[in-house]
């Protein structure tokens, strides 16, 4: 080993104009270290504590968050969530409470935590999109685009949620509140005031969470989705005018937000596995994309550290606040806990406005509790939007010069489809792809991230990516996790997903053979994006078929050493190296 070490002056850049490779690292004069090194693990680079490599280089170009506070809200108003509110409250009560909070804690630091640090670290370091961030492993680029196919798919329906939110919220700009009794024309003959069910009334028959006849069941199904005039998937009707206007404002709210960039924004074990992935938000290309225009030497591990903790905090809060809910309303109604006991939708829009309309000032709290829905899927929604918008336009530079006009082009696509989920029989819709959209895919999409990361790219490579921007190394918890725990953890996840896959229903309805393979093929059609890119930049690669692979592996600055038959990842010494 050839071992150089000497201080040199970095002159300011106008002195520099003969030297186009340092122009991208906008440097200042100061003395720096230069340590050149000859060969370390079988692999020869040149490594200094203010000039890193050229995939780490400050890019002069790119925007950075306003304030670092910018990115930290973004980041917790990304991961923070619905999910939050009206999933985890109940999953910790159907899997027997204080139990599921042992797997679901140590899935947090097995797999969340690691999985969150991985990918903010990623983005932040190599300063690209959820795609061109593979720079630093070429053939494994086709996961950028799954993961950025996925989060436009959610963004086809997760806006009908928010839109869902905006007419309660209008409609709560009343002196009584309209799911308050039966005397309205959207009710049945069935319809059941709430003052006169209890568990004598109920029976056997169904629990209350599951009775459709109340006045607040009957305005989220009869007024709001008119599901009765609906029988089934294949027969949608047309879009609902009152929810389009509200669709139209929300995306207009996305659209406006993210119009110039970051600057202008801000069964127990298989249940906990997944609420915790889901709820912090990896594989989404949102992390990546938010850590890119951080600044290079920002603590994005401190960032990991408090965010997620932040989030599982108000996931432990919100069990607190929607358990008082659901106890208040178990006692109104003489009923025991698990009769009122629900989650999604059927919380949040039934459960809820219901409790809420008994109170004293209902209509105040009701205007509080949406506009705080509004404002938690709002910010998931600009999440998922800016990794689509920041993924493809930092891997097509004519979309970049004109962001303005591609965020309203993605922004009016989600518009159209979501139309779909505004119809009589949206819900159907909404229900199939929250179903397949981000479910096995996304589970699919983060293995494929973290063994190209870890085993690929390599996670004593990826240590010294980090300790170039923060002065310090990952502790070896972490590189364990990324290396071996999270993908196995996410290789049984992917399998638990698929295994326990059953027939697609939504409440009494089961949907038709059809369309279960529909969902398949929506979730098929972004996991295909890893083998087909893989099998394209095979092909168009130069070389012998080692010599491709060698190239396909190999980051993008270092294909000199492929050409000097030095390839790192064909060295026993990578696979073992932690």
């Amino acid at each position: 080993m050839l071992l150089l070490k000497m201080n040199i002056q970095v002159l300011p850049e106008h002195k520099l104009s003969s030297v186009a490779p340092l122009k991208q690292f906008n440097v200042e004069k100061k003395e720096v270290e230069l340590i050149l090194v000859k060969e370390q693990n079988g692999v020869q680079y040149t490594n200094s504590s203010v000039v890193a490599s050229p995939s780490s280089g400050e890019d002069v170009d790119r925007e950075t968050w306003g304030k670092k506070m910018d990115f930290l809200l973004s980041v917790i108003g990304f991961a923070v969530d619905l999910a939050n509110v009206w999933r985890f409250p109940y999953l910790c009560y159907k899997n027997g409470g204080g139990a599921f909070l042992i797997p679901y804690v140590l899935f947090l630091f097995i797999a969340g935590m690691p999985l969150f640090y991985m990918e903010l670290a990623l983005g932040q370091y190599n300063r690209e999109g959820a795609a061109t961030v593979w720079k630093i492993c070429p053939i494994f680029k086709g996961v950028g685009y799954t993961v950025i196919i996925i989060a436009l798919y959610v963004g086809f329906y997760y806006n009908v949620i928010i839109a869902w939110s905006l007419y309660y919220l209008f409609a709560s700009l009343t002196s009584e509140l309209p799911w308050l009794n039966c005397d309205n024309p959207w009710n049945s003959p069935n319809c059941t005031e709430p003052q006169h069910i209890n568990g004598t009334f109920l029976g056997n028959r169904t629990s209350y969470a599951k009775y459709k006849n109340t006045p607040a069941a009957e305005f989220y199904e009869r007024r709001v989705l008119h599901i009765h005039e609906s029988k089934g998937i294949n027969d949608l009707g047309l879009p609902r005018w009152e929810l389009t206007l509200c669709l139209i404002l929300v995306v207009f709210i996305l659209c406006f937000s993210l119009w110039k960039g970051v600057k202008s924004s801000g069964k127990v074990w298989i249940d906990a596995a997944t609420q915790i992935f889901f709820s912090l938000g990896a594989g989404f290309g949102v992390l990546i994309a938010f850590a890119s225009y951080n600044k290079f030497d920002n603590n994005c591990y401190r960032d990991a550290i408090l965010t997620s903790s932040i989030n599982c905090i108000t996931s432990f809060f919100s069990g607190f606040a929607v358990f008082s809910v659901l106890g208040y309303m178990a006692h109104q109604h003489h009923v025991n806990i698990k009769d009122v006991a629900t989650e999604g939708a059927g919380l949040v829009f039934i459960i809820y406005p219901e409790a809420i309309s008994t109170l004293p000032g209902s209509t105040f709290f009701a205007i509080v509790f949406f506009i705080m829905l509004l404002t938690l899927g709002i910010d998931s929604s600009m999440g998922g939007m800016e990794a689509v918008i920041t993924g493809l336009s930092d891997d097509f530079k004519i979309l970049k010069r004109n962001r303005k006009l591609f965020t309203f082009a993605v922004a009016f696509g989600t518009f159209l489809i979501a139309l779909l989920c505004i119809t009589n029989g949206g819900i159907f819709v909404l229900t199939l792809l929250d179903r397949y959209a981000a479910g096995t895919s996304i589970l699919f999409g983060v293995l494929i991230e973290a063994i190209g990361v870890s085993w690929f790219y390599g996670v004593d490579r990826f240590s010294e990516d980090i300790e170039r921007m923060m002065g310090f190394k990952p502790g070896i918890y972490w590189r364990l996790c990324w290396k071996f725990v999270s993908p196995a953890f996410l290789l049984l996840a992917v399998i638990a997903s698929i295994v326990t896959s059953g027939d697609l229903r939504y409440d009494d309805y089961i949907f038709p053979r059809w369309s279960n393979m529909v969902g398949w093929s929506i979730a098929l059609s972004s996991m295909l994006f890893v083998p087909i890119y893989a099998i394209y930049k095979l092909l168009i690669l130069p070389g012998t078929f080692k010599e491709r692979i060698a190239y396909g592996i190999t980051p993008e600055h270092e294909h000199h050493l492929v050409k000097e038959g030095n390839v790192r990842q064909f060295k026993l010494r990578h696979w073992l190296s932690i």
